[in-house]
């Protein structure tokens, strides 16, 4: 079977994964954290989206959203990036839906900082649950509507988890165990 991807380890502990997706040089993980601490980047973002931050946000001012990204980004970054092995990754990803309550079969998550000042952080990370506490991140981003079917930047990443999540499925990656299995198959 020809794979698209490649699946990044991110701890050493077997519990978080990230997508590097065909030809990238980067896993999604990296390249999000990337973006979101360049400021050329963010200042396209946020000129290109605007009207979403200034009605969703009421923030017009284009450097304090960078400033509050950069921040916030910092957090994440410490949040996944220093878990130790003990720690519970079930404690930072929450279901993508919000009325989601029952478990699902390589269900949707997502990432978010929570108690920030001023406003709540518009940083998310998106997963694949392959079981309690194990994630495979399939990407990001800065979400400044209610909904992501309202942007095709955040529309977008709903595609990439479903493509992930499909892949997983059709190659019998639905657990650690088969994940694992999969993994020693294709290398």
């Amino acid at each position: 079977m020809e794979c698209h991807m490649k699946f990044d380890r991110i701890l050493d502990n077997n519990t978080l994964w990230a997508v590097r997706y065909n030809g990238a040089k980067d896993n999604a993980l990296q390249t999000l954290f990337e973006q979101w601490s360049d400021p050329e980047w963010l200042v396209d973002f946020f000129i290109k989206n605007i009207s979403d931050l200034a009605s969703y946000f009421k923030i017009t001012d284009i450097n304090q959203a960078i400033y509050d990204t950069i921040e916030d980004n910092q957090r994440m970054q410490c949040l996944i990036l220093d878990i130790s092995p003990d720690a519970d990754l079930d404690q930072l990803f929450r279901p993508l839906e919000n009325s989601r309550i029952n478990e699902i079969l390589l269900g949707k998550e997502k990432a978010r900082i929570k108690n920030r000042p001023q406003h709540t952080s518009w940083l998310r990370i998106y997963a694949i649950k392959l079981e309690p506490g194990c994630y495979i991140i399939t990407g990001g981003a800065i979400k400044l509507t209610r909904t992501m079917q309202e942007r095709e930047h955040t529309l977008e990443e709903l595609r990439k988890m479903e493509t992930v999540r499909h892949f997983l499925l059709e190659s019998g990656a639905i657990d650690a165990d088969g994940f694992t299995d999969f993994l020693s198959e294709i290398q």
